[in-house]
C-alpha cells in the first residue's frame, strides 16, 4: 500500500489547500493543548467544518493534543478529548501518558497517535506504547532507517509515521527549555519562541562591545538546525515500515505548503526525479539534511538563515474561463513579464506571458501593484482555482 502523505494545517485555508495538492491527511491544532499556539489553529466550529471536508473527500484528520500536561489542564482535556471523538478526528496526538490514560477514559472511540514529542527511540517504547492503546508512533527524529526497520520488525501491528521534510530542532524531539529561559515561553507547552533561529553574539570579559562568535568563517547561529529533506529516500523509508510521511510547518506559508505538498504528491505517484526535486528550492528554506537516516551525523547545523526560494509567490488563481484568468495578487508583477504555474493538475509548470492586463474595473493595466487586488490576464493554458502563480528567478531556471 502506498504511504500516506501527511500535511500540516495551520488554518482551514491551509487545510482545503493541502488536500487539493495532495495530502491524505492533515494534522491540525485547536486553540489549546498543541505544540503551535502561534499558528492560527482551529476554532470547535472550524475543526468540525474540516473534518467534514475531509471525511466527504475520502481524507483524514488528526488533531494535535501533545503539550506536556499539568494538572490544571485534566477537566479542560477532558473535555476536548470527547469533544474531538464526537466531531469525528480520525485521531489525536498525545505525547504525555497521563493525557493517553485521560483520553481512553473519556473518549475511548478515539484512536490516539503517539507524538515525535514523547520521543519514541526504540522497539521497547514503541510497544509500550501499542500495550497503552495507541493505533500509531510518530517516530523521533534522531533515528536511523535501520533503526526503524527493528522498531516495525518488532511491533507489526504498531502503525509508523515519520517526518520527511521541514524544520528540524536542535533538542531531542523538540524537548526544550531555551524558549522558557530567555523568554518565558514554554516550548513543551506550544509556545517556542524559536530562540535557536536567533544569530548570537557574545560579551568578553574585559573587551569592549560584543565579539561576533564565528564557526569555519560561516556565521553565528550555532543552534539553528537544517531543515530534513526525505524527497530522494522516500522508497527506503516505506520499506523501513513508515505508512505515514509527514511534512512539517504549519505555521508556513500557503505557498510553501502548496510547494512541499505538491512535490510529495508527484513523488509519490511519479518516482523521484532531479525536477521534482528542484520544486523544494522554489520555496525559503534552511539547507537540507537528511539528518540520521544513515546514522550519525555531525553535519545538521545550518550555520547561516533561511534561504531564499528560486520562486516568487505572486498570485493566487481564482478561476479560468474563454481565455482569460483571473487572479489575486500576492507579489507585485508586470505586463509583458513571463510567470510559472505551480498546479496540482496538468498545468503545472507551464508558462504564462502576461498580456492585456486589466484591473478589477475592467481598465487597461500594466502595473499589478494593487495589494491583494483581483486581475485579469490573457491564459491560453486552461487554469484552475486554487493554482499559484511563481515567478522563477532568472539565475535559478533549468
Amino acid at each position: 500500500m502506498k504511504p500516506e502523505l501527511l500535511a500540516p494545517a495551520g488554518n482551514l485555508k491551509k487545510l482545503y489547500l493541502a488536500f487539493l495538492y495532495g495530502a491524505d491527511a492533515v494534522y491540525l491544532g485547536g486553540k489549546d493543548f498543541s505544540l503551535r499556539t502561534f499558528a492560527d489553529n482551529f476554532t470547535e466550529e472550524e475543526m468540525r467544518e474540516g473534518i467534514s471536508f475531509a471525511h466527504a473527500h475520502g481524507k483524514k484528520v488528526y488533531v494535535t493534543a501533545n503539550i506536556f500536561a499539568k494538572n490544571r489542564d485534566e477537566g479542560a482535556l477532558r473535555a476536548y478529548f470527547c469533544f474531538l471523538q464526537d466531531c469525528g478526528a480520525d485521531a489525536v496526538l498525545i505525547s504525555d501518558p497521563g493525557a493517553l490514560r485521560l483520553c481512553k477514559q473519556a473518549a475511548p472511540k478515539l484512536p490516539i497517535h503517539i507524538s515525535t514529542q514523547a520521543n519514541t527511540l526504540n522497539s521497547q517504547a514503541a510497544a509500550f506504547w501499542r500495550e497503552a492503546g495507541a493505533s500509531r508512533v510518530v517516530l523521533a527524529r534522531e533515528l536511523s532507517l535501520e533503526e526503524i526497520k527493528e522498531i516495525s520488525r518488532e511491533n507489526p501491528a504498531l502503525e509508523l509515521e515519520a517526518f520527511v521534510h521541514g524544520a528540524m530542532c536542535i533538542s531531542y524531539s523538540g524537548r526544550c527549555y531555551l524558549s522558557d529561559y530567555l523568554d518565558n515561553r514554554p516550548a513543551n507547552r506550544g509556545a517556542c519562541v524559536q530562540a535557536c533561529r536567533r544569530k548570537y553574539r557574545v560579551q568578553s570579559e574585559g573587551a569592549e562591545g560584543w565579539l561576533d562568535l564565528s564557526e569555519d568563517g560561516k556565521g553565528t547561529y550555532l543552534l539553528n538546525s537544517k531543515d530534513l529533506n526525505m524527497s530522494a529516500h522516500l522508497s527506503e523509508l516505506a520499506d523501513a515500515g513508515v505508512c505515514s510521511f509527514k511534512i512539517e510547518g504549519r505555521m508556513k506559508s500557503e505557498y510553501y505548503l502548496a510547494t512541499v505538498v505538491n512535490a510529495y504528491r508527484r513523488m509519490l505517484d511519479e518516482g523521484y526525479s532531479e525536477t521534482l526535486a528542484r520544486e523544494l528550492d522554489c520555496a525559503a528554506r534552511r539547507e537540507f539534511t537528511v539528518a540520521y537516516a544513515f546514522g550519525e551525523n555531525s553535519q545538521t547545523v545550518a550555520y547561516g538563515n533561511d534561504r531564499a526560494g528560486s520562486c516568487e509567490y505572486i498570485a493566487n488563481v481564482l478561476g479560468w474561463e474563454h481565455g482569460r484568468v483571473k487572479a489575486e495578487m500576492r507579489t507585485r508583477f508586470y505586463e509583458g513579464e513571463t510567470l510559472e504555474v505551480l498546479s496540482p493538475g496538468a498545468a503545472f509548470l507551464s508558462q504564462i506571458a502576461v498580456t492585456d492586463m486589466k484591473d478589477a474595473q475592467g481598465n487597461p493595466c500594466r502595473d499589478a501593484k494593487a495589494v491583494q487586488g483581483i486581475y485579469t490576464f490573457a491564459c491560453s493554458v486552461p487554469l484552475a482555482a486554487g493554482d499559484i502563480l511563481r515567478r522563477r528567478h532568472k539565475d535559478m531556471r533549468d
